[in-house]
C-alpha cells in the first residue's frame, strides 16, 4: 500500500476525533471553542457554529475513511494514532483554555 494511504488514514482519525467535541457541545447547546471564535481556538463560538464545524469534520473524516479504508493492521494503527494524537493535543489545549471552568 502506498505511504500516503497511511497519512490519509491518520488524517481521517484526526478529523473524526476533532469532530466529536464540537458536535457534542453544539447539539447540547453549549458554547465551545472553535477556529471561528475571537480569538480563534480560545474564545467560545455559538452552539450552531460548533454543530456545523463538528459535522464538517466528521464528514471529511468519513469521506477519507471511505476512500482510504484501512485494510491491514498498520492502517488501523495509523487511524488510531491520528485520533489519539489530536485527542491529546485537544486535551492539553482545552485544559489550559477551559481550566477552572465548571
Amino acid at each position: 500500500m502506498p505511504w500516503y494511504f497511511y497519512l490519509l488514514e491518520f488524517l481521517s482519525g484526526m478529523f473524526l476525533a476533532n469532530g466529536v467535541p464540537h458536535f457534542v457541545h453544539g447539539v447540547s447547546g453549549a458554547p465551545f471553542q472553535s477556529p471561528f471564535a475571537k480569538p480563534p481556538g480560545v474564545g467560545e463560538s455559538s452552539a450552531l457554529s460548533n454543530v456545523l464545524w463538528g459535522f464538517g469534520n466528521l464528514v471529511v473524516g468519513f469521506v477519507l475513511l471511505h476512500y482510504f479504508w484501512p485494510w491491514g493492521a498498520a492502517g488501523w494503527v495509523a487511524l488510531g494514532a491520528g485520533a489519539l494524537a489530536i485527542s491529546i493535543q485537544l486535551a492539553l489545549h482545552f485544559g489550559k483554555v477551559r481550566g477552572g471552568k465548571s
